[in-house]
């Protein structure tokens, strides 16, 4: 039988310390590399057979409910109805209770590009890159409250604990650098969104997963250089000290995720005393780029400056990076969208700080052979009504809120640019055309990203728990 030939070995040719650095290194490393395999195949059990199409995210949260009737979807009949009474005999259910009159969009709307796609006057930068964009008009929330709907936009839940997107893909992906970390988040100047640093927690995953937040001004890390400078010997020393009691005190606590996690952080952070000055060093940008985006100047500094960043980080191999474009509610002026007094004033201050550093950077992704494999998602918690935020029969200035329809829009990675997919009714109100809910958003995002969202879970108090939760189906309209 084929088990019974002996193993014929050329002993003329195996020299005595190489059998040695066989049983040191070559029986070792076997045993290192099958449980790196293991724990690799443990790990791949939820990627698809398909080939992924995005390598890397960079996420565009837009806080507060942009409003879709005044910026991607045109709807004639708003124009037409406008001062009139909302269509049938529906009574709306508003978050401030109170449904005034229909009210036409505050800026003209024109098809764009060669695709063209509808994009309003509120986005003349963007309405230039809009070949390269998968408008969804169909989505839809389940909550009109700001801080469960924005949980529920990055998480998939409408309640605080459960790990956001860019957690997942840490943990199903892992990095592709060990100079950075994996997903990283990039607030507004102004304010953190509703809900704040939750928005990027770890939840119930390791807590390594978890988004790293980098602040504005000269250091993007605070306290990641030493106060007073340290002889390079006596540090070293140090940290081959911290290192043995660091993993002296970790005997026992092997399953606290959280100590490990702080272990890995401030080796992580070692490493980012150079890779961090490098990625956010924009002086190694070209004027002309710098230009393009708006650095330097007053109205888009902030955001410009974000978005760059963005690019040299993904350029460097971080995973998933995460602008929100929007702080908190509420505030005069407010420091986002939630336009419920003054729509065309509170929109038209955001664009302004927004349209260009977002354009530009879709625009440089694409010039660099960048937005092949980057995915680049732009969302909000929900959409606003097309009628007036106002008592019944009434006219006014802002618009309530509206998860019963709203447009988000992806570019890049992989989705079908210059296309438009699903709709709402004939006023921009509810989703009638190819629903689509953030779990399919979400699932469509693993997907892109060569991860099957029903094989991605995490076992927690008794529960396979998934991004997708039981939910979600691949939007395979918006594929290219």
């Amino acid at each position: 039988m084929q088990d019974d030939i002996p193993l014929i070995v050329n002993t003329e040719a195996v020299h005595r310390r190489d059998m040695l650095r066989f049983s040191i290194g070559g029986l070792s490393g076997a045993a290192l590399w099958t449980l790196l395999n293991r724990e690799s195949q443990a790990h791949a059990t939820h990627l698809t057979e398909a080939a992924p199409r995005a390598r890397r995210v960079i996420h565009l949260c837009l806080p507060g409910g942009y409003s879709h009737v005044d910026s991607f979807d045109y709807k004639p009949q708003l124009e037409r109805g406008h001062g009139g009474p909302i269509p049938g005999d529906a009574t709306p259910e508003t978050f401030f209770g109170s449904a005034g009159l229909l009210c036409r969009p505050y800026w003209k709307f024109h098809r764009r590009g060669e695709s063209g796609l509808w994009v309003s006057e509120l986005f003349p930068n963007l309405a230039q890159v809009a070949d390269h964009l998968t408008m969804i008009h169909s989505m839809v929330g389940d909550s009109a409250n700001h801080t469960p709907a924005t949980f529920q936009q990055l998480s998939g839940f409408q309640a605080n604990g459960f790990p956001s997107m860019g957690s997942w893909l840490s943990y199903g992906l892992g990095n592709e650098t060990d100079e950075l970390p994996t997903f990283i988040v990039l607030p507004d100047g102004r304010s953190l969104p509703s809900g704040g640093s939750a928005n990027w927690s770890a939840g119930f995953l390791p807590a390594r997963h978890q988004g790293v937040r980098f602040q504005g001004g000269s250091a993007a890390i605070p306290d990641l250089f030493p106060a007073d400078p340290i002889d390079p010997a006596e540090e070293k020393a140090s940290r081959r000290l911290l290192e043995r009691l660091n993993r002296t005190h970790q005997t026992g606590r092997e399953s606290n995720s959280l100590l490990q996690a702080r272990i890995e952080a401030y080796e992580m952070a070692a490493r980012m005393q150079t890779s961090i000055p490098a990625a956010t060093d924009l002086t190694q940008e070209t004027r002309q780029t710098l230009d393009e985006y708006g650095v330097d100047q007053p109205t888009t500094n902030d955001m410009a400056r974000r978005c760059l960043i963005a690019r040299r980080l993904v350029e460097r191999g971080v995973r998933f990076v995460q602008l929100f474009a929007g702080g908190c509610f509420g505030g005069e002026p407010r420091h986002g969208w939630d336009s419920h007094e003054d729509c065309r004033t509170d929109h038209q201050r955001e664009a302004d700080r927004v349209d260009r550093p977002i354009a530009a950077l879709i625009h440089d992704l694409h010039q660099r052979g960048l937005l092949e494999d980057t995915l680049v998602l732009f969302t909000t918690e929900f959409g606003r009504t097309p009628f007036a935020n106002a008592p019944q029969g009434q006219m006014g200035f802002g618009r309530d809120h509206n998860p019963e329809g709203f447009t988000v829009w992806m570019a890049g990675g992989g989705s079908r640019p210059g296309f438009a997919y699903g709709a709402t009714d004939e006023i921009g109100w509810k989703s009638v055309e190819k629903r689509v809910t953030w779990p399919d958003f979400h699932a469509t995002v693993l997907h892109l990203l060569g991860i099957d969202h029903t094989r991605l879970t995490f076992y927690h108090n008794g529960i396979e728990r998934r991004l997708t939760n039981v939910h979600g189906q691949v939007i395979e309209g918006v594929l290219a």
